[in-house]
């Protein structure tokens, strides 16, 4: 029975790699046979210049017939849509898998992550189409993020052209001899605005949201008007944009939620960490991918939660086992526990923000590729299976323009009593490289004396050990000393100016989205 549950899944994967090269394959064919490029062509050629697939690019151009940059970024984005959508709709690959419920569960989730990929690049098309010279930075940003998102679910060449476009569109801008995309004065543009509406859900302070009817009451003993976390979400309006309050009274709530696409500006809250429990138990050991595993899904934008627990019961036995996975854009989480073993927290893609947060678990439980930084939060390092050994992060940057990053600043990395109790000691490290320009930066935290002198672990062999980017800044505690440390290409020793460019302010280019959570905040160095 064991042989035939790991064979399913051997299966399951083979076929689900398959089909992401079936998306890369429809693309290449696609663009084979590429023709030299006349003088007419110089916008395009502009536009494809940043690019690291210029052969792609060009192709992608080529039935433009313009010389309008908005134009030619918009047709390149296109181009990948329709390859996206084609491969999709036509493979065989999809029709097989549904004979054999292991591997058409590894298809949905494909089919999931492929549909969110042409999601994010029809909000890219339109924002190009919005571009103006007033909020250049701001809609370059959203950009970058949405592309770098798109970057883990299709056909990487023309993603990756996408984000380099994006990535390199002010000096698009000049080398075209145009002011701005709209035609105005590169000197009246501004930086990110923080100009937004007063209702936005961020702007929400825990005194706000006691003294404000939320539009749904969650209760066990039903004092609420519902019972279950997922029925009060049910009644979200569809592609939302006003906040939505939702108030979880102290209870455990045995349920898996999904926040759904579409329901934009949510703001859950309990009422403490230690008296509202999200809880469940899907694993990977038990036959649920991981990707669908998690007790908690964060789906759709906007989505913020403060003042509740979110777990995984699974043990380490369960291997994957998501308590938390985030795969919507600009996500504040204040207050809340998130309590699992392997995979605790899948920060998948955007934008995140975590702040007075506690993250528990064993291997790799802070995985994925979002911009995800946190502040001031607790890393508790459990008890794993013996002979197994910890890791804090695992992160999963594919291409050098990717925003991706998981930053910790000002946080404690401890240990549980228990694991001072295993029959033999147990190693542990601050994180390994899931993908080959994985990328931590540990600062200002607290690093107790258990994590390994070595300080980070291989994934595989020689893996990714000279494209990853670790660097730790002003750390403190006796698991903080570099002294040991290896010594891989990776590695990186930075100063002041760099640490800093990974604070929030700096990285996400535009923070207003957390400026109004009325939440403790530090936009710089701590």
């Amino acid at each position: 029975m064991g042989k035939k549950k790991f064979a399913a899944a051997g299966l399951a994967s083979i076929l689900l790699v398959a089909m992401v090269v079936a998306v890369t394959v429809s693309v290449t064919n696609r663009n084979a046979g590429s023709g030299g490029v006349g003088t007419s062509n110089k916008a395009a050629q502009a536009i494809c210049s940043p690019t690291d697939y210029k052969d792609e690019c060009m192709n992608s151009l080529a039935n433009a017939n313009s010389t309008d940059p908005k134009t030619l970024i918009e047709a390149a984005f296109n181009a990948t849509i329709d390859d996206i959508a084609s491969a999709v709709k036509n493979s065989s690959l999809l029709k097989e898998a549904a004979k054999d419920d292991s591997t058409k569960a590894a298809f949905d989730v494909c089919e999931e992550v492929l549909g969110t990929a042409i999601d994010d690049l029809k909000r890219s098309v339109s924002r190009v189409s919005e571009l103006d010279g007033s909020k250049v930075d701001e809609y370059v940003e959203d950009l970058k993020t949405w592309l770098s998102a798109e970057l883990l679910k299709t056909a990487r060449h023309l993603s990756s052209n996408a984000l380099a476009m994006v990535t390199d569109i002010t000096s698009l801008i000049s080398s075209l001899n145009l002011t701005t995309l709209s035609g105005e004065s590169s000197a009246s543009r501004r930086l990110f605005s923080t100009d937004d509406d007063n209702n936005d859900p961020t702007k929400w302070s825990r005194r706000d949201l006691l003294s404000v009817r939320p539009n749904a009451v969650v209760a066990q003993d039903g004092s609420g008007q519902f019972k279950t976390i997922s029925s009060a979400i049910a009644t979200v309006p569809k592609k939302n944009n006003v906040p939505f309050l939702i108030h979880v009274k102290a209870g455990v709530y045995k349920e898996h939620v999904e926040i759904p696409k579409g329901a934009h500006k949510i703001v859950m809250y309990g009422d403490g960490p230690l008296k509202t429990v999200i809880t469940g138990s899907k694993n990977f050991a038990a036959g649920t991918k991981t990707f669908q595993s998690a007790t908690l899904s964060v789906n759709a934008d906007d989505f913020s939660a403060r003042d509740l627990a979110v777990e995984n019961t699974a043990g380490p036995e369960g291997h994957q086992a998501v308590a938390l996975r985030v795969s919507g854009d600009r996500a504040v989480f204040f207050n809340c526990h998130l309590n699992g073993y392997q995979d605790t927290l899948y920060a998948h893609t955007y934008r995140q923000f975590y702040r007075d947060c506690e993250i528990s678990g064993t291997i790799d439980f802070i995985f994925g590729d979002a911009l995800s930084i946190f502040q001031n939060c607790r890393f508790v390092v459990r008890r794993p299976m013996d002979s197994q050994a910890c890791m804090v992060t695992a992160q999963g940057r594919v291409d050098p323009r990717s925003q991706g990053a998981i930053v910790i600043q000002g946080g404690d990395i401890v240990a549980e009593p228990a694991f001072f109790k295993a029959p033999k000691p147990i190693v542990a490290y601050l994180g390994r490289p899931w993908k080959e320009l994985s990328r931590t930066i540990i600062m200002q935290t607290n690093i107790d004396g258990f994590i390994a002198p070595e300080g980070w672990s291989p994934w595989m062999g020689t893996f990714a050990l000279d494209t990853l980017y670790y660097a730790e800044y002003q750390n403190r505690g006796p698991g903080s000393n570099q002294a040991h440390r290896v010594h891989w290409k990776g590695i990186k020793h930075i100063g002041s100016k760099v640490a800093e460019s990974f604070t929030p302010g700096k990285a996400f280019g535009g923070d207003f989205w957390i400026k109004g959570a009325g939440i403790p905040y530090v936009p710089s160095m701590l």
